[in-house]
């Protein structure tokens, strides 16, 4: 039981750091805090991304939204009533008589 105690000591005051052979723990310590800086920064960028993300699907649906409302604008300025009441201030009405259909007929000489 002594052995496991003086083990976890010698860990707490660092012994494992200054000792001879502490050359292999260094890199083994370096190597995590390496990792530990890489989990770090990866996770800053996918936040980062998924923000980007939000801010563009919010504008994605103002973008839609827009164009819905300029769609329903557009089909009511087609209406034929709206465009006939549009045009009576030119004091321009629909004609009372149909359109004539005019047929050419050609012949070819030989």
């Amino acid at each position: 039981m002594s052995k496991i105690k003086d083990n976890i000591y010698d860990i707490l005051k660092g012994d494992f750091l200054v000792n001879e052979d502490s050359f292999k723990n260094w890199r083994f310590i370096l190597f995590i805090v390496f990792l530990m800086l890489l989990m770090i920064a990866s996770s800053h960028n996918i936040d980062k991304k998924v923000m980007e993300i939000s801010e563009l699907n919010k504008e994605i649906k103002e973008l839609r939204a827009e164009f819905v409302d300029t769609r329903s604008i557009s089909m009511k300025m087609r209406l034929e009533s709206t465009i006939r009441n549009k045009v009576a201030d030119l004091d321009l009405y629909p004609s009372e008589n149909p359109p004539q259909v005019i047929k050419v007929v050609s012949k070819k000489s030989n």
